[in-house]
């Protein structure tokens, strides 16, 4: 089956769009990547995304960007296509996990709601392609978190091997930073899974304000790189409560928000600190933040950290994760970026998006897309709602067992 995965962060800067074949049966899952595309946010629908994000709009605001966010995922959708010269009439299923504009986060950690917006019959009409979309909810009424749905693909995927000593920490870093830990086939140990705070929407911030907003992020680290680290910052920020909170848990930009990226900086500037030094001291702080979940809640010693998303191309934050969990644990620990793992589908510009490829072939299958143990949710869950497209009574009239 082939099937296109839509996939936009919580740093709202584009469409990772994917188109895989998938083949197999759940136990005995293949996943080949065919093609894929990456589409920056054209500005106005970026301005868009940022007020819903801040609160400022209101429901008309809201509804007319649901339709305009899908007119730009049906685009990415059909741009992907082209590339891989084929046509839309060749793909059986699109997944779109949409783009995230509010997760209500209570203070006992508990999701109350989660909103995703791009409406998937604008992208089911525009490219005549079964769509399945709000993958979150389901989990959310199940008692969840709704994120992060990544460890279903982890598990598929990157679960190490019985010989491995120790879990394999696979490190997402977006807007917002996630990890999965994966003990070693055989271990009695469960997978756990959680947000583990800022990933790049403090250095993004950082990065605009150094360069009268010259600069959307900071390019292979080269702001940070030219600062000097306020280490007694670094430990005082760590005090932040969500670090503390015990998974499950998520979060999102309504807590690391500009609001609190402006508080951290007139603590630094307070210091003495120039910008360049604050986009060093926030690179740490995503650094130790992750090093410090691993040493805090992974169920097993981490014997080695794989990393995606747009933070595995700061070379930067790389080194100085590494350096973290050094000092932390106590131990090198070895830092792959997710393309270099043998056998791991896509690369870590597309592993996002293939899960969600993924989550619709599991979804029109009937099969559970979260992972309990690492959402926080009742049990397992068909995750997403089906928008059919042209072809949906002959897609599942085809599908094995189904017909």
């Amino acid at each position: 089956m082939k099937v296109i995965g839509l996939m936009s962060g919580t740093s709202a800067d584009g469409i990772d769009a994917v188109l895989a074949e998938i083949s197999g049966s759940v136990d005995s899952l293949r996943m080949r990547q065919i093609a894929f595309e990456s589409v920056s946010w054209p500005s106005g629908e970026r301005a868009l995304i940022e007020n819903l994000i801040a609160g400022r709009g209101d429901t008309r605001m809201l509804s007319r960007a649901g339709f305009v966010l899908g007119e730009r995922f049906a685009e990415a959708a059909l741009r992907v296509v082209k590339r891989s010269g084929l046509d839309a009439e060749d793909i059986d299923l699109i997944g779109s996990h949409g783009q995230t504009v509010w997760h209500e986060v209570e203070e006992s950690g508990a999701v109350q709601s989660t909103l995703q917006i791009g409406e998937a019959a604008v992208i089911a009409e525009r490219t005549g392609v079964t769509t399945v979309a709000d993958f979150r909810v389901a989990d959310v009424a199940a008692g969840g978190q709704g994120a992060p749905l990544i460890p279903i693909f982890d598990q598929f995927f990157l679960r190490p091997s019985a010989e491995a000593q120790g879990c394999r920490a696979v490190q997402n870093i977006g807007g917002i930073g996630n990890v999965t830990f994966l003990p070693p086939e055989g271990s009695p140990a469960p997978a756990l899974a959680f947000d583990t705070g800022p990933g790049n929407v403090l250095i993004d911030w950082a990065a605009v304000q150094a360069t009268d907003g010259g600069l959307l992020f900071d390019k292979d680290g080269e702001l940070a790189q030219r600062g000097r680290i306020a280490e007694a910052l670094v430990e005082r920020w760590l005090s932040h409560p969500y670090f503390l909170q015990l998974p499950p848990k998520s979060t999102g930009r309504e807590l690391f928000s500009q609001a609190l990226a402006e508080r951290f900086f007139q603590e630094a500037a307070d210091t003495g600190l120039s910008i360049h030094d604050f986009a060093a001291t926030v690179t740490e702080l995503t650094a130790a933040s992750i090093a410090e979940s691993c040493v805090r809640f992974a169920p097993l010693p981490v014997s080695e950290m794989v990393v995606c998303g747009g933070g595995a191309r700061n070379p930067v934050l790389l080194a100085r994760i590494k350096a973290q969990l050094a000092r932390r644990c106590g131990r090198d620990v070895p830092v792959l970026r997710y393309g270099e793992v043998a056998g791991a589908p896509g690369d870590e510009d597309s592993k996002e998006a293939l899960c969600f490829a993924l989550l619709a072939w599991l979804a029109i299958r009937g099969e559970g897309g979260n992972v309990p143990e690492c959402s926080g949710a009742r049990g397992s869950r068909v995750l997403g709602k089906i928008t059919p497209g042209r072809r949906f009574g002959q897609m599942m009239k085809n599908l094995p067992g189904l017909s």
